[in-house]
């Protein structure tokens, strides 16, 4: 079964992401900051998949993004950023610094899903 760890400080949008990658067939581990992220990252087995959101304290999902691209055993890990931020120039930022997908919030489990297919990581 595949691996997927959901990065944000909001609860509810842990709790959401996680029930929609649990029906599509991932088994979940959740952080609620970069940071938290980070550490979670290093003590679970290699995840094929991480949503990280952009805002939040300690350690925000741009710097997080930063610090995963930093270590080459998670060259193959797909990280897609899950965000309210909308700007074309925080998309190319993202994306330059090493997310391979995008998505903005409000999100639904059709949108997530496709973005997966889209990424090889999802059933069709």
């Amino acid at each position: 079964m595949p691996t997927a760890l959901v990065i944000d400080d909001s609860s509810a949008t842990r709790m959401i992401l996680a029930r929609i990658l649990t029906e599509i067939g991932y088994t979940v581990e959740k952080a609620e900051n970069g940071a938290d992220g980070l550490e979670k990252l290093n003590a679970m087995p290699k995840p094929e998949l991480v949503m990280v959101d952009w805002n939040m304290p300690v350690m925000n999902g741009y710097e997080f993004i930063q610090n995963a691209r930093a270590l080459p055993q998670y060259d193959d890990v797909t990280l897609m950023m899950v965000t309210t931020e909308t700007e074309i120039e925080q998309v190319l930022k993202a994306l330059e610094a090493g997310a391979n997908e995008y998505v903005m919030k409000p999100f639904t489990k059709d949108v997530i899903h496709e973005k997966l297919i889209l990424l090889g990581l999802g059933a069709r």
